[in-house]
Parts: structure tokens; sequence; C-alpha cells
């Protein structure tokens, strides 16, 4: 099939998940003053929002697009605890206590997501099924073996380790040289959980308003806060900045230096047989590999599509124009794949951070949490909440990723001139091992 054939008809260079669940817009007039501004209508923003609103205090959430434009609506919705940080590497360099307590609120914030989700009812379509970590290289198998018996240890969940001999059980493909599947991983529906957090917050008593690019935050009298934006200031006694990897230098020029945005693309299938999709993702399970220059794939959660995410080379596309490549990447894992076409193709910001951890603090005059490195569904919400509890002053302890320490990247002053040098060094170490 040619690229100019993959194409289904009707297709959207904009993200599944819309279909079901788009951002909104509203023009309504900003207050002039408020208890609370927060930054940022993702998941962090409104976990962040609702939790100040319910405190009784007066808050407003602005987006510079659309609530629900950025990456919270564009990531590919899985969701975990601490797997991340063991499989992901991010142990590496990081002080052992330090860790263990990462793993503990990372653990935290899968619980968290549940019970937010289950317990008021949520529509997101959470689904706990496992997922696949393949090995893409031979010499990959044990590291990804000793990962997982980490993995096991430090975080409690049940891990199942694969050879190449007997991995179909594990997914539908000859590609990968065994793995190991975690159970304890699931995912959830981006557009529709964010939707029932937009009503939630609402219903909260939160205002929310669109199309408010927000400038840096400034100090005004009576220990005051202003923020502002395209649309006019507002005061605020406290300031959230949940921009993660829609962090500007000309909004919050501090935290731009440590948060490196990083687009990754998705696309897709149309709608395909279900035996093809149970062949291919036994159990529905959450796919990604070894690789430096990250995949991922999953059903979609009413498992009559395949999505797959990815870059498609070293430099920025516009989404259309990058999917031949994501589908070239997806259909050398599954080449029953070949014989069709993808509906949607789109792509969003991940913030990537030095040492590969999220934070929180205090930068630009506002608290803020940041820096997902593309674990974000669960530990987003929960450091959003964790945010809020600081604020009313009612947190037991201090959160893991709440710490003074937060490295600016050198020679980095909100432009990623870097990125594709990166991944073209990415992709090299990657074809190498695999050779």
């Amino acid at each position: 099939m040619s690229a100019a054939d993959i194409f289904a008809e009707g297709f959207k260079a904009q993200p599944y998940w819309w279909d079901a669940a788009e951002p909104e817009t509203d023009l309504d007039p900003l207050p002039a003053r408020a208890d609370a501004v927060v930054i940022g209508s993702g998941y962090a923003g409104l976990n962040a929002a609702t939790e100040l609103a319910r405190a009784g205090l007066d808050v407003v959430v602005i987006d510079g697009e659309r609530i629900g434009e950025g990456g919270s609506t564009r990531s590919g919705g899985m969701v975990s605890s601490g797997q991340k940080l063991v499989v992901g590497g991010a142990i590496k360099g990081i002080d052992p206590e330090l860790f263990n307590r990462m793993i503990g609120d990372s653990i935290s914030s899968f619980d968290y997501l549940q019970n937010l989700i289950q317990g008021e009812g949520l529509d997101a379509d959470l689904k706990i099924t496992g997922r696949f970590f393949g090995a893409h290289a031979p010499s990959l198998l044990q590291p990804t073996w000793h990962n997982g018996r980490i993995l096991a240890e430090k975080t409690g969940v049940t891990v199942h380790l694969y050879d190449r001999a007997n991995q179909r059980h594990a997914i539908g493909s000859d590609y990968y040289h065994g793995g190991i599947v975690v159970d304890e991983y699931g995912g959830l529906h981006p557009g529709k959980y964010h939707q029932a957090l937009r009503q939630r917050a609402r219903a909260s008593g939160a205002k929310l308003r669109s199309h408010a690019k927000a400038g840096p935050v400034q100090d005004a009298d009576g220990g005051l806060k202003r923020v502002p934006t395209t649309r006019g200031d507002i005061l605020a006694r406290h300031v959230v900045s949940a921009t993660n990897g829609y962090t500007r230098k000309d909004g919050h020029p501090d935290l731009a230096r440590r948060v490196v945005p990083v687009k990754s693309y998705q696309i897709a299938t149309e709608p395909l047989p279900a035996d093809l999709i149970e062949t291919l993702i036994p159990r529905a399970r959450m796919i990604s590999d070894t690789r430096r220059d990250v995949i991922y794939s999953r059903p979609s959660p009413d498992g009559t599509r395949i999505l797959f995410g990815s870059r498609p080379g070293f430099f920025e596309r516009e989404d259309r124009d990058a999917a031949p490549a994501i589908y070239e990447r997806m259909t050398e894992i599954w080449p029953e794949l070949k014989a069709y076409r993808i509906s949607h193709a789109w792509s969003g910001f991940v913030a990537m951070t030095v040492d590969k951890v999220a934070h929180m603090g205090r930068r630009d005059n506002s608290d803020f949490a940041v820096g997902c490195n593309g674990n974000g569904v669960a530990l987003m919400s929960y450091l959003g909440y964790q945010t809020a509890q600081k604020i009313l002053g009612r947190q037991n302890r201090t959160t893991a990723f709440d710490r003074e320490q937060f490295t600016a990247v050198p020679l980095y002053s909100g432009n990623p001139w870097f990125v594709p040098i990166v991944a073209a060094w990415y992709r090299l170490q990657d074809w190498y091992e695999r050779r």
C-alpha cells in the first residue's frame, strides 16, 4: 500500500479521542479577581482547581487555546504507577531513599486515579489490562527481565517473563526477542476523562475560560499576584502553573528552561475485526518496548481499533505528513495491519526533564506541577491534587516530587533546538542494538 493509500475515507488530522469528547470553548469574561488562578486546563490543572474550589476558594482555570486542547487529550491514555521510573531508567542518579519515596508517590498516584474515577463515577473507560514491554534486541532481554524483577520488588506488581519462544502469549508478533508483562497497568479514554474532569471542576464551582494566553505572573499590592492574559488581567492570591509540555518562555521563563517539549505522534487504524485485535494484542494490553526512540500502542477502549504512537524521524512534521512513517513502524511489528488504513493522525507535546521525573514546587511566582516525561495520566492528576493540598495546608507530608532541585537544561532557554540531534542519536543506538 502506497503512502497515499493508507488514509481511510473521512480521515481526520486530529486526535481520535476528540470524536467522543472534543475540547471546549468558553469565552465568558474573565473575573478581575479570584482566590486562585490555574494556568493550564490539563489533568493537573483541573484536579488542582477542583480541590481548591471544593475548599471554598473562588477559582478560575485559564488556557491559551480551547479547554483541553493540549497534551492531556492527545496522550495515549496509558495508566501506571511506578513502572516508568524503573523500566524507563529514572532510577539512575537518584538517591535510593528519594527513589523509594518517588515509587511510593507513584503508587499513590495510581490509587488516586482509580479511586477518583470509581469513587466519583467518572466516565473515563478505565480498564486495568496489563502492559507488555518488548525487548527490541536479543541483548536487551536479560536487562528487561532484570528490570521486571526490580519492578516487582519495588512496587509489588505482578510481572511475567517471556522469551521469544513463548512471547505470542503476550503479543501477536515476532518482532521482539521476548519481554515482560506487568499486570497492574491499564488505559483509559483521555478525551472522556478530561471531559469528566471539566464537568467535575465546574460542579465544584470553578470557572473555566479558554483562549486566555497567560504572560509572566507579576507581584501586585497586598500580597496578590497579577496574571496578565490576552483577555485581560486577573488578580489572585494563589497561582498554579500546570502547563507541562506547553510551558513557554514568554509565560514561564524559569520553568521553560527546565521543561523540554517533545512532540509525540499517534495514529489510529480504521475499525478492525475483533478477532484480529485479540490476536495481535491479547487481553487488550498496553504495548511498549526498550527502544530509546519510544513506541507505544494499545487497542482503543471500545476494542475496535489499534492506536500507535512514536516519532516519524528526527524532525517535526505536520500530522498527516508524519502518518506514513508512524504507519511503517506499526506494520513492522504487525505486518497484518498493512491490509488496513488509518482514520486519524495527531500529535501532542510531552514534557521532558533532565532527571526524567516530574517536579512540583514554586517558580515564576506560582506553584507548579510539570514534567510528565510520557507518564502523565495518573501522576499529573495526582500532582495537581497535591499542589492544591499544599496551598490549602492539608498535606500530611511533602511529596517526593516536590523538591528544590530542578535542573535547568544546559544551553536551553525554551527553544528545543537539540531535539533532532538527540532523536537521531537515539535512533542510531536502537538500530545498532537490533542489528
